[in-house]
This record gives C-alpha cells, sequence and structure tokens, in this order.
C-alpha cells in the first residue's frame, strides 16, 4: 500500500467515545465483514433479506467480537432495494451491548453522474454521533468523503481509477477474477489531499473479497476486508466500518 502523510487525528482516545469502541477498535489494524448464514438462506428461497454481518478482528483462528442486523420493513426493502431506509446496530458477541449504530436516509440510487439527491449514513455510537458518510458529486466513478461528528472533512473514499479519473481500475488490487468474480475496493484518502486518482497514495481500504463459485452460484452473500489507516481513531474506524455497510447496499445488494 503507498504512504502519505498520517490523517487528520491522532490515535488517542477520544473524550465521551464508547469503551467498547477502544476495547475492540482501538488496536485493530484490520478487521473482516462477512455476511450471516441466515441472510444466505433467505436469499435462496427468494426473499428479499435483512443484512445481517459477523465482525472478525485479525488474527489466527475465530476472532469474532460483533453482529449485526438491519432494522428494516420487509415491503421497503422489497419495493425499494437498494435505496431503502435502514437502521443498523452492531453489538458485542455475547453481552449484545451496543458498539455503534447506523443509520442510513431513503434517497436515490447510484448511478453513472450524479449532481443532487446524495446517498449518505449517519454513525453513532452510545447516543453520541460519530460523523457521516455522503456521496459527492461526480462523474462516472461514485465519490464519497467521510465527515466527523462535527461535520468536518476527514476522509475521501473512492474506487482505485484510471483514464484521467473517469473509469475504475479493476485491476487494481491484482488478479481482478481469480475467484470466479472481481475485487472491488474503496481507497481511503485524506480529505485534503488533492490528487486520488490514479497511483496517488492512500492512507487504507475497504476491499470486498472475492467470492467462491458455489457462494456466486447459490447465494448472494458478501465479504469485506478493511485495512484501516495506520494512525485513525476508534471513532474513524468505527465510521469506517460503517461505509463498509453503506458501499455494501449502494453498490452490491442490487445484485444479488
Amino acid at each position: 500500500m503507498s504512504t502519505v502523510p498520517t490523517s487528520p487525528t491522532s490515535n488517542k482516545i477520544d473524550r465521551g467515545t464508547n469503551p467498547l469502541l477502544e476495547t475492540h477498535l482501538s488496536t485493530a489494524r484490520s478487521l473482516s465483514i462477512r455476511q450471516t448464514r441466515l441472510g444466505w438462506f433467505q436469499e435462496c428461497l427468494g426473499c428479499e433479506a435483512k443484512q445481517e454481518f459477523k465482525f472478525f478482528k485479525e488474527g489466527d483462528g475465530p476472532n469474532e467480537f460483533a453482529h449485526a442486523v438491519e432494522d428494516s420493513g420487509f415491503c421497503i426493502r422489497c419495493c425499494c432495494s437498494p435505496c431503502h431506509p435502514f437502521n443498523m446496530t452492531v453489538a458485542e458477541m455475547g453481552t449484545n451491548a451496543e458498539l455503534l449504530s447506523m443509520d442510513r436516509p431513503c434517497a436515490c440510487c447510484v448511478c453513472a453522474c450524479k449532481c443532487c439527491c446524495y446517498q449518505s449514513m449517519y454513525v453513532k455510537s452510545a447516543g453520541q454521533k460519530i460523523g457521516s458518510i455522503k456521496e459527492q458529486c461526480f462523474c462516472c466513478v461514485p465519490r464519497f468523503m467521510a465527515y466527523d461528528s462535527d461535520g468536518k472533512k476527514m476522509y475521501k473514499i473512492h474506487s482505485p481509477t484510471c483514464c484521467c479519473g473517469m473509469c475504475i481500475n479493476c485491476c487494481a488490487e491484482g488478479n481482478p477474477c481469480g475467484k470466479g468474480c472481481c475485487k472491488a475496493s474503496f481507497r481511503i484518502y485524506p480529505a485534503s489531499q488533492a490528487k486520488t486518482d490514479g497511483d496517488a497514495p492512500y492512507l487504507g481500504v475497504i476491499l470486498k473479497k472475492p467470492k467462491s463459485f458455489a457462494t456466486e452460484l447459490f447465494t448472494g452473500a458478501n465479504a469485506f476486508d478493511l485495512t484501516f489507516p495506520a494512525d485513525a481513531s476508534s471513532k474513524q474506524k468505527a465510521l469506517l466500518v460503517g461505509s463498509a455497510i453503506f458501499f455494501n447496499v449502494n453498490f452490491f445488494e442490487r445484485q444479488q
């Protein structure tokens, strides 16, 4: 991964941060998000399933530390997917204590070009706003901005690009079709960085993992690996976790 100057804030404990976020995210350099088996089963039956995920820390052996289930109505999922509104709470395994919650209001779907009706998601923890992720005006390649709780710009996020930023570079993460489908990534850049297209250096990445043949054939289950910016705080990491869920419903649920 290319390196750039450190991100906007240092990795210090923020006043008012949910202690569970510090416990699980303060030292995490990366984590994985996997769709649960119940979601797969519902999709195999032809239902528009709720999003359900499990969260794993890096390391050897099972390191599941949290799970999440979407809160939304069946009709709204069937009629308005993938632009349907929903709430989702990420809860600690074993205790069901809240780590963070996500609120995604209804908005127009992502398309080739957009200058209004932007998608957004708001992330909270312990009742306090952590920040938001919002779609930006773009042409051809969707672009997003992550904001902190005060509305200050933190990160630019978009897929790796080529052709002067007009096309998504499908081969940026290596062999694009090694396991039956293309890898899809969203790179994380400092908000202050002017050049983010092509081979511009970046801080971290949200990577949608390729599916096996059986998963692609029988289910719509998605999986993501997150690599955080080196000095991101727990709140910033929580916001990027929310961003992965946000990208899943925007770009990949419609394919199921």
